[in-house]
């Protein structure tokens, strides 16, 4: 009697097949139901059913993946990224610009889904020599940033960029001039541009609030600067005009008393006309540029002899830093430089030898009165008991007293 052939049973869940060369192919269904195949094939059957039950598995948990998702270009993908943020005029300008020249070069033609953490370790390694820190930072967390909306997009799987401390820059502190190098350069750039040196110091604004001031915003009788709006400068030297850069931005500047002379003598010698007039213009009376502004700026500093990496912007540091050596609440500081963050004030509190010398005499100052009014001399120490004197004629009694 002939014995029965038993077959193998049905697979409930995709394909495998031997093909000529000996090696395994799986097939399985996605969630469109279309048949794909493995991304590789296999030694063994049993291989070939593990990657089956893989996928069936991350389907079931809704964790799959569809591997074609991934299949666009990275540089295309970028584009659109930014296209979709919806960032400011200048933080648009700056992502374009790292996409240009430090992503698209090693990325551009690659596929999103191809890009794995051995190529971004390579290409961080490779920007690092050329082009320094600081760049290839904002360059590393761009790329995470769009790598990451890949994730979300459903592209692929997960981020290739987890690199440590990559995305953070580690710059040099910045340069503080000191109030009387403030008033040199105020003195050296000109009457023209003198308030805008006292404002970017005394007043910390930013370089791009200055520029978009108005006679409105000045309030002589409360000695005071309302930041509305401001006017940032592209590398093409377009301004656009628009909010602050943060919603903390927008304020009240209560002006130091010393400045409000500088302030009425400027309204009455170079501001705009009408109560909507620019406070800064140009010596033709057009908006303020950059370029002009730059070479007074660049001038006045090297009279000063300050830094050449000493930036207008810079000045913030020294009128922040004044404000925190008040006393006053981190709270007060903030609103005073417009800065929505904590962690924005601290950067700009700076302590010199100087300060540091004023808190230890200040602590000097306070233990001081604490002892006194305990009424035990500041220094006296009582030995403990069975201490024995020390010997005349030693040199230990002098050393005592």
């Amino acid at each position: 009697m002939a014995r029965s052939r038993t077959r193998a049973p049905r697979r409930s869940f995709g394909a495998i097949r031997r093909l000529p060369s000996g090696r395994w192919q799986a097939r399985y269904p996605g969630t469109d139901g279309a048949l794909r195949a493995a991304p590789e094939r296999y030694e063994t059957k049993r291989e070939a059913e593990l990657f089956l039950a893989q996928v069936q598995a991350d389907q079931a948990r809704g964790d799959w993946i569809d591997p074609t998702a991934g299949e666009v270009l990275f540089a295309e993908y970028a584009t659109r990224w930014i296209d979709e943020r919806g960032v400011a005029p200048t933080t648009e300008e700056l992502y374009r610009r790292l996409l240009r020249l430090h992503l698209e070069p090693t990325f551009g033609d690659t596929c999103v889904n191809t890009i794995g953490p051995a190529k971004v370790r390579t290409w961080r390694a490779e920007r690092r020599k050329v082009t320094g820190a600081t760049t290839t930072a904002k360059s590393y967390r761009l790329l995470k940033a769009i790598m990451q909306t890949a994730v979300e997009d459903d592209l692929i799987r997960r981020n290739p960029c987890f690199i440590r401390g990559a995305g953070r820059e580690d710059a040099a502190e910045r340069p503080v001039a000191t109030v009387e190098q403030v008033f040199a350069l105020a003195d050296a750039i000109g009457i023209r541009w003198r308030l805008m040196v006292l404002l970017g110091a005394f007043a910390s604004m930013r370089p791009e609030e200055l520029a978009e001031l108005r006679r409105s915003d000045i309030d002589l009788d409360a000695g005071s600067v309302r930041v509305r709006r401001a006017a940032p400068e592209l590398n093409t030297g377009h301004r656009v005009v628009g909010d602050p850069k943060s919603r903390a931005g927008k304020r009240e500047i209560m002006l130091p008393s010393f400045t409000l002379l500088d302030v009425r003598r400027h309204l009455e010698w170079f501001a705009q006309d009408g109560p909507d007039g620019l406070v800064f213009v140009g010596e033709r009376g057009a908006a303020l540029r950059g370029t002009t502004f730059g070479r007074k700026w660049r001038s006045a500093r090297d009279t000063v002899g300050l830094p050449k990496e000493f930036r207008f912007y810079d000045l913030r540091h020294t009128g922040n830093t004044l404000a925190a050596d008040t006393g006053a609440k981190l709270k007060d500081l903030m609103v005073r430089a417009g800065q929505s963050s904590e962690r924005a004030q601290l950067i700009y509190q700076h302590s010199t030898k100087a300060h540091q010398r004023r808190l230890a005499d200040d602590i000097d100052a306070d233990v001081r009165r604490q002892r006194a009014a305990g009424r035990r001399p500041l220094g006296a120490a009582t030995a403990p008991r069975g201490t024995p004197a020390p010997p005349m004629g030693s040199g230990g009694a002098a050393r005592a007293r």
